[in-house]
C-alpha cells in the first residue's frame, strides 16, 4: 500500500465451514471480496450453536478508526450486548 493511502474498513462476516456454517468476524478493506484477505480477525459468530465470541478491544479499536459494521454484524454486536459495555467502558 502506498504512503498516504487511507483505507475504509468495514467489520463484516467471513464465511467458514462448508456444511456446518460458522463466520468469522472481521475487519476488511471495503474493496475486498467477501473471502478476501481480512486486515484482522476480531470474533466468531455461528448461528447454528447461537454463539458468539468478541474480541473487545480489538473491535472498539476499529470503530474508534472509523470502520463501519455491517447491518449483520451491528445486530450481533447489539445481541450481544456489546454497546453497553461500550458505554459503561467511557463513563
Amino acid at each position: 500500500m502506498k504512503r498516504g493511502m487511507f483505507v475504509m474498513v468495514k467489520l463484516r462476516l467471513k464465511r467458514c465451514g462448508r456444511k456446518q456454517r460458522a463466520y468469522r468476524i472481521v475487519a476488511i478493506d471495503v474493496r475486498s471480496r467477501r473471502e478476501g484477505r481480512d486486515l484482522r480477525k476480531v470474533g466468531f459468530y455461528d448461528p447454528i450453536k447461537n454463539q458468539t465470541c468478541l474480541n473487545v478491544p480489538a473491535i472498539l479499536y476499529f470503530l474508534e478508526k472509523g470502520a463501519q459494521p455491517t447491518r449483520t454484524v451491528y445486530d450481533i454486536l447489539r445481541k450481544a450486548e456489546f454497546f453497553k459495555e461500550k458505554e459503561r467502558t467511557l463513563s
